[in-house]
């Protein structure tokens, strides 16, 4: 099949972009990983890979939506194979989003790629498809007559999301967060302020030509309006590391200490440690933790590139089984960035939305009681426990912390050491940060002290 396609099709934005959105809705890839490797596989030119990106979010992030326009245009379809439909959900979401590509273009390739991949036939269906939309608009989701479902489509969640979202927030933040996770994300990097001050590296990025600026929520980041960060001399020379700016507040709120002795249960790819690990200005040690050794390779990774090796020791095993390893009150700091369903990442990996099942949510949380469980002991009376958590489910949240806190007595809830512009996100000393309030990543953290009860 890839012998009838031209090169100059094999390597255009819009081919490589059906190949990534296909992958994702049908073959389980993840968006964040599968864009560098279709690039360099199909050697899409520097100057379309912002497209390209464009593309593949945008349609996948709005699959059920761009499905529900297309649905009057292809329901005499007797079949529509997979890449088929993809290609039409991409050309759509082109057609009602983008303005930037003459309407006409968009129509032209998406039939020269359905011939090249399929056959004239598939080229005159999609064409017919498409030309009709044009004719006829798109329905309207006032079409929709169960509220849960129309206000699922518009935002394009699961219906059991939706209603979950809705249960918690109310009708309208819940569309405000859906609607917020269809904007682009933005990048974010963590300074190394004992090395460099935000100020100095915005300087020098540039000179680079990468325009970036202070970042509000994290008194250690910046965000990139313009270039690739993780191409600066300021990353080569370990000065500064990609992490989303909600993921920066954790180490802050650990109140380290040089030459403390802290665990990282759930440490992998390393972002949290490698920042406590400055914190520790050389004195002290870390104790990262992970079940798979390939990603304890990256945590170690990151920890040479930003020179603090020397206080970062691995170790690879279940966080479950802490206590059976280490002595009790061993840690004067622990966290427990716990494995979760991911969810406040949505807007930056949105096929994580359509993975999930409602039975994640009842197995975590006991996953994540059982991490608690076993770490609480090895923390020294007056030591600090962090449990963060990078989604916005009350079940692996809230309800988690309450319940281990109902079991442990000498634990108690301390304040969280954050910027004034976090304030609204506090609840009952918890930080509950949704996607919308900060266009950052979904968060949760939750800082607790054992006392001698």
């Amino acid at each position: 099949m890839a012998k009838k396609i031209s090169k100059k099709l094999l390597h255009s934005a819009r081919y490589t972009a059906l190949e990534a959105v296909e992958r994702i809705n049908h073959g389980g890839a993840y968006s964040n990983l599968l864009l560098n490797e279709l690039i360099k596989k199909n050697q899409v030119a520097d100057k379309d890979t912002g497209l390209l990106t464009e593309l593949v979010y945008g349609t996948v992030s709005r699959k059920r939506l761009l499905a529900f326009y297309l649905a009057p245009f292809t329901t005499r379809a007797k079949r529509i194979d997979n890449w088929v439909q993809s290609l039409l959900e991409l050309s759509v979401y082109q057609l009602i989003f983008l303005d930037r590509v003459p309407d006409h273009a968009i129509l032209n390739e998406a039939v020269e790629i359905a011939k090249a991949k399929g056959n004239p036939g598939i080229g005159k269906f999609v064409n017919g498809v498409l030309r009709s939309l044009q004719r006829n608009g798109v329905p309207s989701l006032t079409d929709i007559a169960d509220p849960i479902e129309r206000l699922a489509t518009e935002i394009s969640l699961p219906d059991y999301l939706t209603e979950k979202l809705v249960q918690e927030l109310g009708v309208e933040e819940t569309r405000k967060l859906g609607l917020s996770l269809l904007e682009p994300s933005h990048v974010s990097a963590r300074v190394d302020i004992q090395r460099i001050s935000r100020e100095s590296a915005i300087e020098q990025l540039q000179e680079e030509g990468i325009e970036a600026r202070l970042s509000d929520v994290s008194p250690y980041g910046i965000i990139a309006d313009k270039g690739f960060l993780a191409g600066s001399k300021l990353y080569k020379a370990g000065l500064l590391t990609i992490q989303d700016e909600s993921s920066m507040l954790v180490a802050q709120v650990m109140r380290i200490n040089p030459g403390e002795k802290i665990l990282d249960a759930c440490s992998a790819p390393g972002g949290k440690t490698t920042h406590m690990a400055a914190l520790l200005e050389g004195e002290g040690k870390i104790t990262a933790l992970d079940i798979h050794e390939h990603k304890l390779k990256l945590v170690r990774e990151n920890a040479e590139r930003l020179h603090v090796s020397k206080v970062v020791e691995t170790k690879e095993l279940d966080a479950r089984t802490v206590d059976k390893h280490f002595a009790q009150e061993f840690f004067d700091r622990i966290l427990i960035d716990a494995p979760c369903s991911g969810l406040g990442l949505m807007r930056r990996k949105p096929d994580i939305k359509y993975q999930k099942r409602p039975e994640d949510f009842k197995q975590l949380p006991k996953i994540q009681r059982e991490i608690l469980e076993s770490c609480a002991p090895t923390l020294k009376k007056g030591g600090i426990l962090v449990y963060s958590t990078c989604t916005i489910t009350s079940e692996e949240n809230q309800e988690v912390t309450a319940a281990f806190l109902k079991a442990h007595p000498e634990f108690e809830k301390i304040d969280l050491v954050v910027n004034n512009v976090l304030q609204p996100a506090i609840q009952d000393k918890m930080l509950v940060l949704y996607p919308e309030m900060l266009m950052t990543d979904g968060f949760f953290i939750c800082a607790m002290r054992k006392n001698d009860k």
